[in-house]
């Protein structure tokens, strides 16, 4: 029990970067993963793992090592023109990621409570995390982030309530199958999309800048923060990408092999999840939807104010009161109120997800490009610049993410 506590003060930054990134809209992609595809799907999550650790690796040492955020880093260093084109494609991405988020929290929620409709609790929940962001300082909200990953924990649970072929997906998990056809490559190109997604590089860094803000034994950037911090990042990629697996696993193997084949929300998922296997299997499934809504959405929220902040000097920080970060919170707010009106706007969470793919898919190749070039960088991270492995394993996520963003355009023209 000491250990496990010693270990949970440990986590941190890493831990809610990687259940953020199970978010309602990474959970509606791996449902139609799962659905379309079956438990063929499921190597997939083999593959992104130590993509997604390497990259959110150098976010955190850059975090570390200079006591910034990713965009502060960028605007110090390189080209304005290139600051200022990622944010054109990443602020529009990321609030149509929260509109999505916020509509999925909402549906599943009115399916728990029919009598209540979508938008009401859509507003409900913008409010209630608008006042939890204002209202509480950085270690109160990231504590309740911390606990709220316990949530993903439901999704492990979910395939033991109902029968499995065990070696059936062993076999599916570690033999690769690929299909060359544009349904097989489309949703490879959305399971990449999803989990190696902008947002969460820019969130890492500031929030490793932050823990060093607030925690004076890490302000000296040694082998202990070094190796405490790698342990934060690998286990948070490790729990998202164990998290993917067992939705892949519910959902190829109850909704795929009954038939239900086509999945486009995450409402969709939950509702279709009961009659086939009970009605415990599609709560669990709901409550897990509710819990990262409520822990992804300030993360998305969060990244692009603290983007804004770094780019136009504004005071930022999430320990800060009100008076004292104003245009921080206001951008939080309003990138809170634009994802909501895409409910009232008549903005459905699957083109807001399509568009949203789009953006990150033709920005994340030029961001990883650019994460090499400082993480190699001695003039910005001295010692600390990356390792042989973490470099290999960078260039291999660029050349994957770079062929994933032709595939992209490739699949939008055709």
């Amino acid at each position: 029990m000491f250990k496990f506590k010693k270990i949970f003060r440990i986590l941190g930054p890493g831990l809610i970067t990687g259940a953020g990134d199970d978010d309602p809209s990474g959970i509606a992609t791996y449902s139609q993963a799962g659905a379309q595809f079956g438990p063929s799907i499921l190597w997939t999550a083999l593959l992104t793992f130590p993509l997604m650790a390497a990259i959110q690796e150098m976010c955190a040492r850059i975090g570390l090592v200079t006591s910034q955020g990713l965009t502060a880093t960028i605007k110090q260093n390189y080209s304005k023109t290139l600051l200022y084109a990622l944010l054109f494609f990443s602020i529009p991405a990321i609030t149509l990621n929260i509109g999505a988020d916020i509509q999925g929290i909402g549906a599943v929620s009115h399916m728990i409570f029919p009598s209540i409709p979508i938008s009401v609790f859509c507003v409900i929940f913008t409010a209630v995390l608008m006042f939890v962001i204002i209202k509480f300082p950085y270690k109160k909200i990231a504590m309740i982030l911390k606990w709220l990953c316990f949530s993903l924990l439901l999704y492990i649970i979910v395939p033991f309530l109902t029968k499995q072929d065990w070696g059936l997906i062993a076999r599916n998990t570690f033999i690769p199958t690929v299909k060359f056809n544009k349904e097989f490559l489309s949703i490879i190109v959305a399971i990449l999309g999803t989990t190696i997604s902008p947002y969460l590089f820019f969130w890492q860094a500031t929030m490793e800048a932050e823990e060093v803000a607030h925690d004076k034994r890490n302000i000296m950037v040694n082998k202990r923060a070094l190796n405490d911090m790698k342990l934060d990042v690998n286990v948070g990629m490790l729990l998202s990408n164990v998290v993917m697996f067992f939705i892949m696993l519910t959902t190829g193997t109850v909704l795929f092999t009954s038939g239900v084949n086509h999945i486009d929300t995450v409402d969709q998922a939950a509702k279709a999840l009961e009659p086939l296997a009970g009605r415990l299997t599609y709560l669990m499934f709901a409550l897990g939807v509710l819990g990262t809504g409520l822990l992804a959405i300030p993360v998305l929220a969060g990244s692009q104010s603290y983007m804004l902040a770094e780019t136009f000097g504004w005071k930022a920080g999430l320990d800060k009161k009100f008076p004292k970060a104003r245009a921080f919170y206001i951008s939080i707010i309003f990138s809170l109120l634009v994802g909501l009106s895409l409910d009232f706007l008549g903005i459905s969470p699957i083109k807001a997800l399509l568009y949203t793919a789009i953006l990150y898919g033709l920005t994340a190749p030029f961001l990883i490009a650019v994460i090499l070039l400082i993480g190699n960088n001695k003039k910005i991270l001295k010692e600390n610049t990356n390792s042989k492995l973490s470099n290999i394993l960078g260039f291999i996520t660029l050349l994957i993410m770079s062929v994933a963003a032709v595939a992209l355009i490739y699949f939008l023209i055709v």
